[in-house]
């Protein structure tokens, strides 16, 4: 019973805290969640957990298709948009192929570039999101960088 009613809170909070996000915070925290279940599954990938780690990398997975690559604005975002685009789907590509291939190393890989991704976010201001600011804001060097990643 007990278990239950914490669980009830701790949805009830993060519920909250979702939504009284602003924009800006609810992409950090997709790039958290996506960073925490990556992490997971190299655990359980450690573990030999083979079930858990399938569990964990396809969370991850969803968040990034689902949730990041959704909020991309392709009408208004340009090159940078498209770049995104283009990372995100290769970060899930190497998600699916580490699980296949229990490559712990692709794992941290993923890592490092949500982790890079997550900090060039939080270095934005919200109130520079448009566009033209993304490109010309020298903080988001490293969002750029990092969105050129896979770039073919």
């Amino acid at each position: 019973m007990m278990k239950k009613a914490i669980s009830a809170y701790g949805q009830a909070s993060i519920d909250l805290v979702v939504e009284s996000a602003s924009p800006h915070q609810l992409i950090v925290m997709l790039y958290e969640g996506a960073i925490k279940s990556v992490v997971t599954a190299r655990f359980q990938m450690e573990q030999g957990k083979i079930a858990e780690k399938g569990a964990a990398i396809s969370k991850a997975i969803a968040i990034i298709d689902d949730g990041l690559r959704l909020a991309l604005d392709h009408e208004q975002g340009g090159e940078l948009v498209e770049n995104l685009d283009r990372l995100y789907e290769y970060l899930s590509f190497q998600l699916l192929n580490a699980n296949i291939n229990n490559d712990v190393d692709a794992l941290s890989h993923v890592v490092a570039l949500l982790t890079q991704l997550k900090e060039a976010w939080q270095s934005i201001g919200p109130n520079q999101l448009n566009s033209e600011a993304l490109a010309t804001t020298e903080n988001n060097e490293a969002l750029r960088d990092a969105a050129s990643y896979g770039k073919a």
